[in-house]
């Protein structure tokens, strides 16, 4: 089988040098542009955060300023005080019920409710505060038997009076 040639075509390379050429160029534009193109990208993420955040500042503004308004008026004022401090007018005679058994209330309302918070009853933080300052009033007796001397701290610390 004879090939058949076309006069030019062997001669002819592959690549043109402007097709070279034209590709150097587009690469270095992708080069050139593509850590500007991150940046844009980038800068347009954090506007939009950023104008989400001062969305959520301008609501919280109004709420405020809603609050505010609110606390200027004295019906309010009297209520949140009987509300929140349990105060009274002259006259009145303010009751505060307490359940005297709350845990068994606590376990036949909220059976399907997790354990741990049925374990632990809510009290005052001074109550915790003062409880925390027992504790560490307190010294906690050793637990094991340690060699004499070793971790065991000197109950009273030398001085270089002392000897």
């Amino acid at each position: 089988m004879a090939r058949w040639r076309i006069p030019g075509l062997a001669t002819r390379p592959r690549f043109t040098s402007r097709a070279t050429v034209l590709v150097l160029v587009l690469c270095s534009l992708v080069a050139i542009l593509a850590y500007p193109a991150r940046q844009f990208i980038a800068q347009r993420s954090e506007v939009a955060e950023q104008r989400a955040r001062a969305e959520q500042v301008r609501q919280q503004v109004e709420q405020l300023t809603r609050d505010r308004a609110r606390w200027q008026d004295p019906e309010y004022v009297k209520a949140q005080a009987r509300e929140r401090l349990h105060y009274a007018q002259p006259g009145e005679t303010p009751f505060v019920s307490v359940d005297p058994s709350p845990s068994a209330t606590v376990k036949s309302s909220s059976a399907g409710a997790a354990p741990a918070a049925q374990a632990k009853p809510l009290k005052p933080w001074y109550a915790g505060f003062w409880e925390s300052v027992d504790r560490a009033d307190t010294v906690a007796p050793p637990t094991g038997s340690a060699p004499s001397g070793e971790g065991h701290p000197n109950p009273r610390p030398s001085s270089k009076t002392d000897r």
